[in-house]
């Protein structure tokens, strides 16, 4: 790349600094005009005119294609100058006018960093701008434009330094500019700080004389100000405060509230401590308060800095920051406080870690001898003294952190860097480091190495204090100013996961001699440990100290302390009563480190222990995984067998087979478990007789344990299992006797349980208010509960479609089917899916309601749900059905009808004969379809479950077909003639004898009179 100057004579460089000689005045002329236009196109008349004038050569146009040509070649690139329809122009990437242009358009806020922009642009001036073309005309418009630049810019920076308290002498520049009003004020106030005040007045004077004499004007308003307050010796024309502040070299990222909050406590309290972890960016927030209240002259007599990491006595380190001379045998304290007893001044005492006791003795001596002095100190632990005001300073927030490393890195934002920024808490100096290895690794290759932070992290700043260098060293700064008591407790805390409380930090870190508490103070004092009542380590922090705990031989002591103490707290969680969601919340605030835990040593008691937690909170997935991992670590017979248990339990809820039990290793209560849970999670699939011998034989065994929890939930069971018999009465009894447990145990799980058994019967009844309540109820008690609650949505999405609200219905249905998929909960998908496919049925889309359905029969069968098999063939035959197709649907309502008869279910037997009757209607069969709704009724009626009227729109829809097409004598003698068959349909042992009505019932949970309905012939339209 070549670069040129015009900001003095004509000049051209090459990238190593080489002068680059352009031979001849006319192309340096040319050069020179190319130069002024920007690289813009100058046309071949304009450029002829510019160099010759009024006197061109004879061949214009040759003679400057030669000038070009010449030009290119001294260029030594051809492509520097291209010619294009709109004439010649120069590829000019680095021009120094370019630069001193953009330098001083940047109007930086900051006083230091702005004088440095403009000491660099005006560093650029050679000379006169052009000199050596000046007489040129097309150069004098590009000069004096230049030159106003330039001049403002002297102006500008001699008002900086003015701001800064630095001397200014502008007096040249005012003599070959006289009559400049703004050079002229910088110069009056510059004499008037030198302690000149007559001569600044003398300057305005003949100033005010010049403009009357030459221009016949007045000095501006501004300046006639200025020579008012000079009159009445305005203190705001005095110097700024001195300051002993650095320069900011990079700006502050995400303070900008942090900022706000110290500057007010430092107006307010006499002495405000920041403290923080090592890298939390203590000293950048306090420099820049610092800053911002020196430029508010909010200390007249200055700020200073003082620096204490090296030191060893903080009193010379501030001696020497307010020039108080160590030449006296005199003690330097009292001396320290005489100079700073008559000032307005703030102290800034930075990193007073290691010093905390000297620097707390010094800075309370300081201010009870200087009532106008402040203190903004740094330190990882408070000083202690009366009056401080201690801010502690956080990691940045994520959006924060990101845009620093993002900015110092110089790479997009992006997922990489977010996980960076998230694995190195926030801390501005862990990500100063990360950066350097962003740029020399990229984000995603540091990402995946953080496991090893302290061998990646190794590169820092050259200019940055040893301490900060690394990530290793800013940790060892703070480990090394420990006492051993504080180091064991802070490496053995780091074998914690996200954290722990007081009683954790005890039992984990107990050693004879330790004050577990009084140490855990100390290191929250130091900034190395979050304050309670959680206990939390920075990441980096915590893998500081497992490195220190291997290196104490401690690793394998403490990680079997942590795992017991889990084991411990999870056995004892009473998750079976009235502290269930207090249970719940802690065992979720300690989930990480359960799942260590569970990494740990025989981690099989924990695992079984934790078994109903990850039940109420659906998280099958974690379940399965640990479960089955602790059962490769072994244990007691009987744990292991538990254990199996529990992990076939949750296979059998995601939908795929399970493992077999070793039964005769299970316990008393274990086999009572095995019982129940196998049962229950798996109710309406598989043997239903088997479910029935399971559940007695868990109410016996629950029983003889005295344990009132598990009898209620075997009761619940048997309720639900009951609906497979088409028994209402027991349902009722279990259900009721469930619930009244349940709520005088507390539990909202098994209270949820209990209702919806009784909903489930109170919807075979028809009593849809009944059901509706009870199923509003289980939804706010499993919100509470934090349950999935996709089957409560499913439930509620039934009773909106059987209330003929399929909108709502579809919506409760979808988001059951979206939080069953989520949690992986088989039988709850199904439901929902069931629920839609009801719904696009009612709705006349019937091909979706089959292709919903279609699918499904496989995993049925898989699973051995009969019940499910029965229904789904019913629907997708009604479906068939209802779009014409009779071969289609009776072959489904046939194998609908066996799956119906193989449960045993007199409820599924009814629908199925109900799908028969409409296909054979469909297909002719007239008679044989209304001995089947004949057949349908009596059935329902022989367990008094009458087909309500929200259910009735099949029988009702083919019933009228069968209207249009019979006698009605035929109808009804067909129809009785099915009534009469009855017994080949259902056992006698499920019906009712002829005539007979339900039994009375009671009170449903809510208080409300159950009403009775008799057995009742469907309405018959036109017949």
């Amino acid at each position: 790349m070549v670069r040129f100057g015009v900001l003095g004579p004509l000049a051209v460089w090459r990238d190593d600094g080489e002068s680059v000689h352009v031979p001849e005045a006319k192309v340096r002329a040319l050069l020179a005009d190319l130069l002024a236009h920007g690289g813009r196109p100058v046309s071949a008349d304009r450029l002829v005119e510019d160099l010759w004038g009024g006197r061109p050569p004879r061949n214009a146009t040759g003679t400057l294609q030669a000038r070009v040509s010449q030009l290119r070649k001294a260029l030594g690139d051809p492509a520097l100058v291209l010619h294009s329809p709109g004439g010649y122009r120069l590829v000019a990437e680095d021009v120094d006018a370019v630069r001193f242009e953009s330098l001083v358009e940047r109007r930086t806020a900051e006083p230091r960093v702005r004088a440095g922009e403009l000491d660099e642009a005006l560093a650029l001036w050679r000379g006169p701008a052009y000199a050596d073309v000046a007489d040129l005309g097309f150069a004098q418009p590009v000069i004096n434009r230049l030159e106003e630049l330039r001049l403002s810019a002297q102006e500008e920076l001699a008002e900086v330094r003015l701001e800064l308290g630095e001397p200014v002498d502008v007096s040249a520049l005012v003599r070959e500019h006289p009559l400049r009003e703004r050079l002229r004020a910088v110069h009056i106030t510059s004499l008037y700080r030198a302690g000149r005040q007559n001569e600044a007045l003398a300057s305005y004077t003949e100033l005010r004389a010049r403009l009357s004499d030459e221009l016949g004007l007045d000095p501006s308003p501004e300046l006639a100000a200025l020579y008012e307050r000079l009159l009445r010796q305005d203190p705001a024309l005095a110097p700024p405060p001195v300051s002993h502040l650095p320069a900011a070299l990079t700006p502050l990222v995400g303070r900008d509230a942090e900022l706000a909050e110290v500057g007010a406590l430092v107006g307010r309290d006499r002495l405000v401590t920041l403290t923080g972890p090592g890298g939390v960016g203590k000293t950048s927030l306090a420099l820049e308060a610092a800053r911002g209240l020196l430029s508010a002259r909010a200390f007249p007599d200055g700020v200073a800095l003082v620096e204490l990491a090296g030191a060893t006595r903080p009193v010379d380190a501030v001696a020497a920051a307010v020039c108080v001379r160590d030449d006296s045998s005199a003690p330097l304290e009292p001396r320290v406080a005489q100079a700073l007893s008559g000032t307005r001044a703030l102290l800034v005492l930075d990193n007073c870690e290691h010093l905390v006791e000297p620097v707390a003795t010094l800075v309370a001596a300081l201010l009870r001898s200087a009532p106008g002095l402040r203190v903004l100190a740094t330190s990882q632990e408070p000083l202690g003294v009366t009056g401080e005001r201690v801010h502690q300073v956080p990691p940045l927030a994520e959006p924060d952190a990101v845009r620093l490393l993002s900015d110092r890195a110089g790479v997009a934002e992006g997922e990489a860097v977010r996980t960076i920024c998230r694995r190195l808490d926030g801390i501005p100096l862990a990500l100063e480091l990360a950066a350097t290895r962003v740029r020399a690794l990229g984000a995603e290759e540091l990402a995946g190495r953080l496991d090893d932070r302290f061998r990646v992290l190794t590169s820092g700043m050259r200019d940055a204090p040893a301490r900060q260098r690394t990530l290793r060293a800013m940790i060892d700064w703070s480990w090394e100013l420990l006492g051993e008591p504080e180091r064991l407790v802070l490496r053995r805390l780091a074998v914690h996961a996200d954290g722990c409380d007081l009683e954790a930090a005890e039992a984990v870190c107990a050693e004879p001699g330790v004050d577990v508490l009084e140490s855990l103070a100390r290191l929250v004092d130091r900034s190395l440990v979050a304050p309670g009542p959680r206990y939390r380590l920075l990441e980096s922090v915590a893998a500081y100290g497992l490195e220190r705990l291997r290196e104490a031989g401690e690793y394998d002591l403490v990680r079997a302390r942590h795992t017991g103490h889990y084991t411990g707290l999870a056995e004892r969680a009473a998750l079976h009563g009235p502290d269930q969601l207090a249970w719940l919340d802690r065992l979720d605030q300690e989930s990480a480190n359960l799942e260590l835990a569970l990494t740990g040593p025989a981690p099989l008691r924990l695992a079984n222990a934790l078994a109903w937690y990850w039940f109420l909170r659906g998280r099958l997935g974690a379940a399965r995984r640990s479960l089955a991992q602790a059962i490769t670590y072994g244990g007691a017979p009987a744990e292991v067998a538990l254990a199996r248990t529990w992990l076939a339990g949750f296979t059998m809820m995601v939908g795929e087979p399970r493992g077999e039990i070793p039964r005769a290793d299970l316990d008393l209560r274990g086999r009572a478990v095995a019982d129940w849970f196998l049962s229950f999670v798996h109710w309406a699939y598989g043997d239903l007789a088997a479910h029935d011998d399971a559940v007695e034989r868990a109410l016996a065994a629950f029983g003889e344990l005295g344990d009132r929890w598990g009898s209620a939930a075997a009761l619940v069971l048997r309720a639900k299992l009951a609906v497979g018999r088409g028994d209402l009465d027991a349902m009722r009894r279990d259900g009721e006797a469930g619930l009244a447990a349940f709520r005088e145990l507390g539990d909202r799980w098994g209270r949820i349980e209990a209702m919806e058994a009784l909903a489930m019967r109170a919807e075979i009844r028809g009593d849809y208010p009944t059901a509706t309540r009870l199923r509003e109820t289980e939804l706010l008690l499993s919100e509470e509960l934090g349950f999935p609650g996709a089957a409560e949505l499913s439930k509620l999405g039934r009773m909106a479609l059987l209330a003929g609200d399929h909108a709502r219905a579809d919506d409760y249905h979808e988001r059951a089917r979206r939080i069953a998929v989520e949690q992986s909960l088989k039988s709850e998908e199904e439901h929902a899916v069931l629920g839609l496919a009801l719904g696009a049925r009612r709705q006349g889309r019937y091909e979706e309601a089959e292709a919903l359905l279609e699918p499904w029969l496989g995993w049925l069968e898989q699973v051995s749900g009969t019940s499910g098999i029965a229904f789904a063939l019913a629907e997708t035959g009604f479906a068939a059905e209802q779009r014409g197709d009779a071969g289609t649907a009776l072959a489904r309502q046939r194998r609908g009808y066996a799956a119906a008869r193989e449960t045993g279910d007199p409820r599924a037997v009814a629908l199925a004969l109900e799908g028969l009757a409409g296909a054979l209607s469909l297909a002719g069969e007239h008679e044989r379809a209304a001995g089947h709704l004949g057949a349908a009724a009596a059935v329902r009626a022989s367990v008094g479950a009458p087909l309500p009227p929200a259910e009735s729109f099949d029988v009702e829809r083919i019933t009228a077909r069968l209207a249009a097409a019979m006698m009605p004598g035929d109808y009804a003698l067909a129809y009785r003639s099915g009534q009469r068959e009855l017994g080949d349909h259902v056992p006698a042992a499920l019906r009712v004898g002829p005539g007979e009505q339900p039994a009375a019932e009671g009170l449903d949970p809510f208080g409300h009179a159950d009403q009775a309905e008799p057995a009742a012939e469907p309405r018959r339209p036109g017949i």
